[in-house]
């Protein structure tokens, strides 16, 4: 995938830079050496690196301030970066930027259990939110599948979901105000310790907007009572079709479990193989989990399980105590690292209409023959958000090619059913150069106005969402 070149004058003064920057930051928060900086050369799109020209690594609000003043004034560009988790190359750096990473900045500034919000700095993970608030009956309902490692910052930028987000939302409606950083320094207050602040929602601007228009240096997070209890499903079909017909039919029902999670059989045997999970032998999995009181858990499951009959399961079961629920939801949250052990492959995210479930499904598969590469589906059913994993060999020749061919058609698929280019994963490098397939030329073109509003030399996570000429054509402007 072609990335801009360097600025030969950005690299000719690179000392300078790194001078000034160490004037401002301790030794350990200014990365300079190429050993150490080749940590930083990609995400978790791994198949795309590039070396940067600095990593600095602040701990506080105002020496992100201090950063970006800096490389403002010297026009160097910056990459923000949160745990590095992102899977649409949404921190990949360009030769000639620094990477400003968060994983410093983990404090957590204030908890209030009347109100129902905690605030944190955002290179806090996802997990540790939950894990400050826990013991005193509270969760944060936001829960990515890599949620013991990526950061707070980095959900806010691709407005991360999880398994379940069908009930709870994605980060956008669990989010409640920001401290954000911009390209010249200046330090924005967005939003508060409330829903709804008052005048233009810059908060709903900012949530997803894949670090163009700002860094995120804290959060105030909604924070939620724990459930009394909680208890999956299992539902075996004899084809992913079935499968997807019977979540169609749950939401049409209108029940609305807390999950509803899909697998197919290749990411079945890769997780059982992992996890252990006592998952059954079948094509296609559902893992569908209601909380509640008992006696609404068996009244929510009562429902789900008779419209589960109608599609002829060939295994259903309900989980019978607290350590089996925990190994069910450990396979499917280790789904991407098992699959990882066995092949090389790129994950998709595309969202659809729920009632295309069936079609797209078969499509893929159809699709699956035509590109001569396997697909192994797992995503979050209940609210059709789509990550098919195309299998690839990254040392044969034009695999990884054939492979992006196949996952740029599966996302058109997505936006011709109805549905959009990502659901919580970002657009990245991954999917910029698919943003005409989903928004007109004056869609686009409302959208690059805004961040020439936030970022007018376009100097923020270059090369990124946009089709790469239309970007470099604003930067250059």
């Amino acid at each position: 995938m072609e990335m801009p070149k360097p600025d030969t004058k950005i690299m000719a003064k690179r000392d300078h830079v790194l001078a000034r920057l160490a004037e401002i930051l301790p030794s350990e928060g200014l990365i300079a050496d190429e050993a150490e900086r080749r940590a930083y050369e990609c995400d978790a799109l791994t198949a795309y690196r590039c070396i940067p020209l600095a990593v600095v690594l602040p701990s506080t609000t105002e020496e992100v301030s201090a950063i970006l003043r800096i490389c403002h004034e010297e026009a160097v560009p910056v990459v923000p970066r949160g745990s590095g988790t992102s899977l649409a190359g949404g921190a990949l750096p360009t030769e000639d930027s620094v990477i400003l990473g968060v994983a410093r900045l983990r404090d957590v500034i204030e908890v209030n259990y009347s109100d129902r919000y905690i605030r944190v700095q955002t290179g806090m993970t996802n997990l540790a939110v939950t894990g400050e608030v826990e013991s005193d009956g509270f969760f944060y309902a936001p829960d990515p599948s890599s949620q013991l490692a990526c950061a707070i910052a980095g959900n806010i930028a691709m407005n991360s979901g999880g398994a379940h987000c069908l009930k709870y939302g994605v980060t956008t409606n669990n989010l409640l105000g920001v401290t954000m950083v911009q390209m010249d320094g200046t330090i924005t207050e967005i939003g508060g310790a409330h829903l709804d602040a008052a005048g233009y929602d810059l908060l709903g601007v900012i949530c997803g907007s894949e670090g163009q228009l700002g860094i995120v240096t804290e959060a105030t997070l909604r924070i939620l009572p724990k459930p009394e209890g909680a208890r999956p499903v299992l539902m075996g079909f004899d084809s992913n079709e079935v499968a997807g017909a019977c979540v169609s039919d749950i939401i049409k029902a209108g029940v609305l479990p807390v999950a509803i999670e899909f697998m197919d059989r290749p990411c079945i045997r890769a997780c059982e193989d992992f996890a252990k999970a006592g998952y059954p032998d079948c094509e296609a999995l559902l893992i569908v989990e209601v909380e509640g009181s008992a006696a609404e858990i068996d009244e929510q499951l009562g429902v789900i399980t008779q419209i589960a009959r109608r599609h002829n399961p060939v295994e259903l079961r309900e989980s019978q105590s607290e350590d089996e629920s925990k190994k069910i939801w450990l396979g499917r949250k280790s789904a991407f690292g098992a699959m990882g052990q066995i092949n090389d492959y790129m994950c998709l995210d595309g969202t659809i209409p729920v009632s295309s479930l069936p079609l797209v499904l078969r499509r893929i598969a159809e699709m699956s023959k035509d590109f001569g590469l396997d697909v192994a589906n797992v995503f979050h059913a209940g609210d059709g958000n789509m990550h098919p994993l195309i299998l690839f060999d990254a040392n044969k020749p034009g695999d990884l090619e054939r492979c992006e061919a196949f996952g740029a058609e599966i996302l058109k698929l997505c936006v011709e059913v109805g549905g959009c280019l990502t659901g919580e994963h970002g657009v990245g490098i991954e999917k910029r150069d698919l943003m005409a397939v989903q928004f007109s030329p004056e869609d686009l073109d409302a959208q690059m106005r805004v961040k020439d509003v936030f970022d007018p030399h376009w100097l923020l996570n270059p090369a990124k969402v946009f089709p790469l000429a239309a970007s470099a054509a604003r930067r250059a402007a």
